[in-house]
């Protein structure tokens, strides 16, 4: 049974995702789910919130199923929440190195937080 499991964004898992080898290498139950929005996200929110241009934030990223798998690892990639469910529930119950990509949009961020939410606060 899994009894670990690290959540990290994408910038953070591809600066240490060497680690995989040393967790297959060890034999760990280990799951890594990767929040991916192909982007510094929440730092392009945070900068557009603070009336910042959006530069070098956006970039491409492997394919993190095949990533994981060159390892030794199992990749998924979620298609919807159902899907991330039956995932998460399979590779807690599984042994392993699991590597699940869950994609996010952090586009209506700004929108909601920001403004929305600032209309609807009363001021005191």
């Amino acid at each position: 049974m899994t009894n670990s499991v690290p959540s990290d964004r994408k910038g953070g898992f591809m600066m240490n995702s060497q680690e995989l080898e040393t967790a297959v290498r060890l034999k760990l139950n280990l799951v890594v789910i990767i929040v991916n929005d192909n982007a510094y996200g929440m730092i392009k929110w945070k900068q557009h919130a603070m009336g910042f241009d959006n530069f070098g934030l956006d970039y491409a990223n492997p394919d993190f199923v095949t990533y994981a798998q060159s390892y030794g690892a199992h990749g998924y990639r979620i298609q919807n929440d159902e899907h991330f469910q039956q995932t998460l529930d399979t590779c807690l119950t599984s042994t392993g190195v699991h590597v699940i990509e869950l994609p996010v949009d952090y586009s209506l961020n700004h929108e909601i937080l920001n403004v929305m939410l600032k209309e609807k606060t009363c001021q005191l």
